[in-house]
């Protein structure tokens, strides 16, 4: 058992360093974000959509005015207030800007790896479908995933969103309010369904010429037993791969319609929306920009370094990498 592939995929991801750091950033920043209540409650001693416009808060023994006159808010006051308002407040309505960043990836990492698993298992089933049986179910299936590889995705994503943010959803028995994070977690699921099942339908084609699978055909085996215990094990690794890069791209996503208003809405808090409210002070006060971009970039950073990591372990010959806007799957062949 010592050499089973699940243990030599392990052995090299152990190995590769660009993995592990990826991994321990990721894992820092999930901490970082599941700790927002109780940064909130037992420090901050506020909520992420508190206003504190008029107050004043106590630093080092001295009174400070939370957003001054100007309408300019206080800065980084670090431990100077027993944590409170340890990055300063957020522009004009004085909430803490440590406890709405924790806030806000919370909302941020539940879109992004939504989404994803909703995009991955969607583009499973639709990859399945179209590979095995062929025929008309692939062209229909096909012509789909290219109706939707036909549009960028940020202004596909704008388009539904602006769409959806007015009226919200309302679709038989599923109904979702239009300030819902559901509104961008579906819209991000559909518009990264098609980038993830055309690669993986590539597959189900070459695999559906395997002898293992026309001998489980010969044998008897259903189309729907073939599909899913001789080809969907098979499938997993480029679908792991893909998932880890496919949050990624979500988080650029969500960040870019959140910041033009077409996805998270106010006063829930994202790392998106968090950029949007900054970039009206980006003179005054820098950090409330620089601070949510920065933890989108470290996010980024980090499940791209998992993803080419967990592309080595899974599958040493090929380095599957997906670029976002223009859908182009390419895997990178090393030199033997």
């Amino acid at each position: 058992m010592e050499g089973s592939p699940r243990r030599t995929a392990l052995r090299r991801l152990r190995g590769d360093r660009g993995a592990i750091a990826g991994l321990a950033l990721f894992a820092a920043i999930v901490v970082f974000v599941l700790a927002a209540p109780l940064w909130a409650n037992h420090v901050a001693d506020t909520g992420p959509n508190a206003t504190h416009t008029t107050e004043k808060v106590e630093v080092d023994g001295e009174p400070r005015e939370v957003v001054s006159v100007e309408g300019t808010p206080v800065g980084p006051l670090w431990l100077g207030a027993g944590g409170k308002f340890f990055l300063g407040a957020d522009g004009r309505l004085g909430r803490d800007e440590m406890v709405r960043l924790m806030y806000g990836g919370r909302t941020s990492l539940f879109i992004a790896l939504t989404a994803s698993l909703i995009a991955t298992l969607s583009a499973l089933a639709l990859a399945l479908l179209a590979g095995y049986f062929r025929g008309w179910v692939d062209a229909v299936i096909s012509f789909l995933l290219d109706v939707i590889w036909g549009f960028p995705v940020l202004l596909l994503g704008i388009a539904l969103g602006t769409a959806l943010a007015v009226g919200g959803l309302d679709l038989g028995p599923i109904s979702i309010s239009a300030g819902s994070v559901w509104i961008p977690t579906l819209i991000g699921g559909f518009v990264f369904a098609s980038y993830i099942a055309r690669p993986l339908r590539g597959e189900v084609l070459a695999l559906r010429e395997q002898e293992f699978v026309k001998a489980a055909v010969a044998a008897g085996a259903s189309p729907w037993r073939v599909m899913l215990r001789e080809l969907l094990p098979n499938l997993w690794p480029t679908a792991i791969v893909l998932f880890t890069v496919n949050v990624a791209n979500m988080m650029l996503l969500e960040a870019g319609l959140s910041f033009l208003g077409a996805g998270v809405q106010a006063p829930d808090a994202s790392w998106g929306t968090m950029i949007a409210g900054g970039f009206e002070l980006i003179f005054s006060s820098p950090l409330l920009m620089i601070l949510p971009s920065t933890l989108i970039f470290l996010t980024v950073l980090s499940l791209n370094l998992i993803g080419d990591g967990l592309g080595a372990a899974l599958n040493p010959r090929s380095r599957a990498t997906i670029e976002a806007h223009t859908g182009r799957f390419e895997p990178k062949r090393e030199a033997a």
